[in-house]
């Protein structure tokens, strides 16, 4: 398996810690929080895409700072959305090259839409 480790460096990566797997079912809200270093997030198919609101919300409404893991059918152009929406590792049931990977997340230069790591348009950074 490879493991994309460190998109995002504000994040703690936990790696050997506590965590906690989660299904793309579960109630993230409601989650207790408490030592937990690492939440891994379920992708049961790469259609299903679930677990990128279980990460935003995690992110931005729990204020949560740790590892938020990507696991299960995933595919290398999925990591610039992974990141958009709070994901800080990804781990591909498959073999990806890290270059693969870096240009995939380095696709495009901005984005104009505010996401889990910047909560305000890009308007609206550039005017402040």
């Amino acid at each position: 398996m490879s493991t994309l480790i460190a998109i995002n460096a504000d994040f703690t990566l936990a790696i050997g810690q506590n965590s906690v797997k989660l299904s793309n079912t579960d109630d993230v809200l409601g989650l207790a929080l408490d030592r937990v270093h690492c939440i891994e997030l379920e992708f049961p198919q790469w259609t299903d895409g679930r677990a990128y609101s279980q990460a935003w919300l995690l992110r931005r409404r729990r204020g949560f700072r740790g590892d938020i893991r990507a696991i299960g059918d995933l595919r290398v152009d999925q990591v610039l959305q992974l990141r958009r929406c709070g994901f800080s590792s990804a781990q591909f049931p498959h073999p990806v090259a890290a270059s693969t990977v870096e240009r995939a997340l380095h696709a495009f230069s901005g984005f104009y839409q505010a996401d889990a790591l910047h909560p305000h348009a890009r308007l609206l950074r550039e005017a402040a």
